[in-house]
C-alpha cells in the first residue's frame, strides 16, 4: 500500500506580506502550503496539483478571488475544493453573499483569529484525508474482487473439468487450480 499523501492548501494573495501571515499560521499542521500571487497562477497550480483547501482573498487585481473561484468550481477535477474566502472588506454583505455564490464554504474578513482558520482549514484537511483512505480502500476492494473473479472462473473450469469424467479430467482440474492460485 502507498504512503499517505500530505495534504496541500493553496493560499491566493496578491500581497506576499499576507501569504506570508498565511503560513506561518499554518505552521504545525500536517499540511504543503503552496502560495501564489494571482488567480492566473492559482488556476495553473489546480491544473497539476490537488489541494484539500483554497485560502482565496477576495481582492486581487486583474482577476479577483470572485472570478477565480467560479473558474475553480466550473472544472470537473476542482468544483470540489473547498475555498475559504479572505478579504480585508467587510463593510458590504453583499460581497459575502457574493463568495458564497462563487463556490466559497466560508467568507472570513480581516483581521481574523488565527486559531479559528486553523480549525477551519483543519477540518477540510481531515475531510480530504479521510477521502483519499477511502479512495485507497476502494482501490483495495477493486482488486480483491478482481482476484475473486479470477479465482471463481479457475473453480468453475476445474468443476467443468471434473465433470467431464474425461480421461486425465482430475489432474487438468488440479492444474487449473494450481495454476490460479499462483
Amino acid at each position: 500500500m502507498s504512503s499517505p499523501r500530505t495534504a496541500k492548501i493553496l493560499l491566493v494573495d496578491d500581497r506576499m506580506e499576507n501569504l506570508v501571515a498565511l503560513e506561518a499560521i499554518l505552521q504545525g499542521l500536517p499540511v504543503e502550503p503552496v502560495a501564489v500571487t494571482s488567480g492566473e497562477e492559482a488556476l495553473k497550480k489546480l491544473l497539476v496539483g490537488d489541494f484539500s483547501v483554497i485560502l482565496l482573498d477576495a481582492q486581487m487585481p486583474g482577476m479577483d478571488g470572485f472570478e477565480t473561484a467560479s473558474h475553480i468550481k466550473q472544472r470537473e477535477r476542482t468544483r470540489h475544493v473547498p475555498i475559504i474566502f479572505l478579504t480585508a472588506v467587510d463593510r458590504d454583505a453583499h460581497l459575502a453573499f457574493r463568495g458564497y455564490a462563487a463556490g466559497a464554504v466560508d467568507y472570513i474578513t480581516k483581521p481574523f483569529d488565527p486559531w479559528v482558520l486553523r480549525a477551519k482549514v483543519s477540518v477540510f484537511v481531515e475531510l480530504w484525508g479521510r477521502k483519499e483512505q477511502l479512495g485507497v480502500q476502494a482501490t483495495t476492494v477493486r482488486a480483491v474482487e478482481a482476484e475473486n473473479a479470477r479465482l471463481r472462473d479457475a473453480i468453475d473450469e476445474a468443476r467443468s473439468a471434473l465433470r467431464s469424467g474425461g480421461e486425465g479430467s482430475v489432474e487438468k482440474a488440479v492444474e487449473l487450480l494450481t495454476r490460479a492460485g499462483e
